[in-house]
């Protein structure tokens, strides 16, 4: 195996076992956090049974995306348009791009983002709005 290949290896197995490190860390102090808290909790209520409590588990949303992905499939869908688009219309795009059910939850959720990321967009001098079409701006990027 060359050089190259065997540090690049060595350089990840170190930053794995760093992250795990790290974890283990976090997990330390939730469970040192947690038993002071049931302490805290037998105090104002001496038979309070810990068990009793179910975990809480936070599950993102499918319409969820990661940090900018947004921006960038609103960015994307205008520079390619031929010409304005309503904030639906690259809603409905995005959530076919995200091969998301079109249900009307969906697409008002998106809706919503898409509007939040052309304002922001607006403001950077990107795109434009050009008239409005009963509820929806129809876009444009700024060329």
């Amino acid at each position: 195996m060359s050089d190259i290949a065997l540090e690049a290896l060595k350089r990840k197995r170190a930053e794995i076992t760093g992250e795990i490190a790290l974890c283990h860390a976090r997990l330390q102090t939730l469970a040192s956090d947690l038993e002071h808290l049931d302490g805290t909790l037998r105090l104002f209520a001496p038979d309070f049974v810990a068990e009793s409590v179910l975990p809480k588990v936070f599950t993102p949303p499918k319409s969820w995306s990661k940090r900018g992905e947004m921006s960038r499939a609103v960015l994307s869908i205008l520079r390619v348009a031929k010409g304005p688009q309503s904030t639906r219309e690259i809603a409905a795009q995005v959530v076919a791009q995200r091969g998301l059910e079109s249900d009307p939850g969906i697409l008002n959720i998106m809706t919503r983002r898409v509007g939040h990321v052309l304002r922001d967009k607006r403001e950077a001098g990107l795109v434009r709005s050009v008239e409005e079409t009963g509820l929806w701006l129809q876009w444009e990027i700024v060329r």
